[in-house]
């Protein structure tokens, strides 16, 4: 049982990160706005991208799914931190669901991060 949720909440941390990818790579006029409200368009954008592409994948994989979930726990530490200090909780009257979305990736990935550790025990 505890493998089959530990695949689901990998699989819920790599469609939130690819889905992203999107945004990143295509220039969107909101990745646009956040990364030159951070100082670090475009490469920023790009750097975030590619790592979240790598993630997704890493956790994924059950060899590497600790990595990718370390990883994607420490890019949405990154990502909260910056709405909490510097964006905003709400981004371009989006509510606050990008927000909400780094929260729910975090928890899912910390989730995994516990599964797997508590696992090798």
């Amino acid at each position: 049982m505890q493998k089959t949720i530990e695949g689901i909440l990998s699989i819920v941390v790599a469609v939130l990160l690819l889905q992203t990818l999107y945004f990143k790579f295509g220039a969107a006029p909101e990745s646009i706005w956040i990364f030159t409200k951070l100082n670090t368009e475009p490469s920023g954008r790009y750097l975030t991208g590619f790592l979240e592409l790598i993630v997704a994948i890493l956790i994924l994989i059950p060899k590497t799914r600790r990595a990718g979930a370390l990883g994607a726990a420490v890019i949405m530490l990154g990502a909260i931190a910056s709405h909490i200090f510097i964006l905003g909780i709400r981004v371009q009257n989006d509510n606050g669901l990008l927000f909400a979305l780094a929260c729910i990736t975090l928890a899912c990935a910390m989730s995994v991060l516990i599964m797997r550790t508590i696992r090798k025990r």
